[in-house]
């Protein structure tokens, strides 16, 4: 009996240390990720806390752009930080939509207004992509580079057909005739049309005139470059899309010489805090990312940012070529 009672004391003994043991296991595990998490937001922003270390800020713009409330948080972090002289846009994007890619122009704007801004185009900048490049005050372009597609489009599925085909009919009672319109569950009227392309004309408007205030173009200047196509880096030079070839070194080296920021700088490289839902996308995005796939997770990222803005509806200012198109 008393063998059995020094036993029992002995597992509460042992109970006791394996959960001070725990505690301190997870206290550790808690302070080790929290040193991790500074030590990446010090690698990605320049130092511990906002720490002083003189750089230039890297901003990468790619894939679909739409509105993104937290790359507006970042341009404000940028703009406040001591510790960044000058920035680098580095663009590689078809476009978006009007409103995100306003939104990112009206941001890259009131950013330059605290410090300087270069764009280079490490790709494309295409449509709501270049809306983004001439937000900067000197674009570089790599040669073989995708630049321009100035022009807005406005796409909207018709089902109609096929409801007729299945027995489906769709009833609306509305205020007015163009309410709603185009609805996709009937063909559009032409009115209705004329209404949206009234809508399209404004904002392809907007968007020549942007080009022309920008990049210092005439009318006719702007009239040869803003029927939709794309040209290449060396195109652009002479059409005064770009303002010079060459890679990223060239873009800094005009940072240094043109806005006089310290020579021999580290680029490094500012990354948006990530606030999207667990959807559908961003659920296969974060499963391919945790598999290593990080190309396959920036594409499934962006096909459900393109996924959401044509179901939510609005205008794109976006270059995608047609299929039908392809060798």
């Amino acid at each position: 009996m008393a063998a059995d009672a020094e036993l029992l004391i002995d597992r509460r003994r042992l109970r006791r240390k394996l959960s001070v043991w725990r505690v301190v296991g997870i206290g550790g595990l808690v302070v080790a990720v929290g040193a991790v998490g500074l030590r990446v937001r010090a690698g990605t922003e320049g130092g511990l806390f906002g720490a002083v270390k003189p750089q230039i800020a890297r901003i990468s713009i790619s894939g679909f752009i739409s509105g993104s409330e937290a790359t507006a948080k970042l341009m404000k972090r940028v703009g406040e930080s001591t510790a960044v002289e000058g920035v680098v846009v580095s663009i590689n994007s078809p476009g978006g939509t009007t409103t995100g890619s306003e939104e990112l122009f009206r941001n890259l704007r009131a950013l330059a207004e605290k410090k300087p801004i270069v764009a280079f185009v490490d790709g494309t900048a295409a449509s709501g992509a270049y809306i983004t490049a001439i937000a900067a005050d000197h674009i570089v372009a790599r040669e073989t580079s995708l630049v321009g597609s100035i022009g807005v489009l406005f796409q909207y599925p018709d089902v109609s057909g096929l409801l007729d085909k299945v027995g489906v009919k769709v009833e609306s009672v509305k205020s007015s005739p163009l309410k709603a319109e185009p609805s996709g569950f009937t063909p559009t009227s032409p009115e209705a049309r004329a209404a949206l392309a009234a809508v399209v004309g404004d904002t392809y408007a907007w968007f020549k005139n942007l080009v022309a205030e920008r990049r210092g173009m005439d009318g006719a200047q702007v009239a040869t470059v803003s029927d939709g196509r794309v040209f290449s880096g060396r195109q652009s030079v002479p059409l005064k899309l770009v303002d010079e070839l060459g890679s990223e070194r060239q873009a800094i080296a005009w940072l240094e010489t043109a806005r006089k920021v310290p020579k021999d700088l580290p680029v490094t490289d500012w990354k948006p805090a990530s606030n999207q839902g667990f959807g559908l996308f961003s659920a296969l995005g974060f499963g391919a990312d945790l598999l290593g796939f990080e190309g396959l997770s920036a594409r499934l990222a962006e096909a459900g940012a393109e996924a959401g803005a044509v179901t939510q509806g609005g205008m794109l200012v976006l270059w995608r070529p047609s299929p039908s198109a392809a060798p």
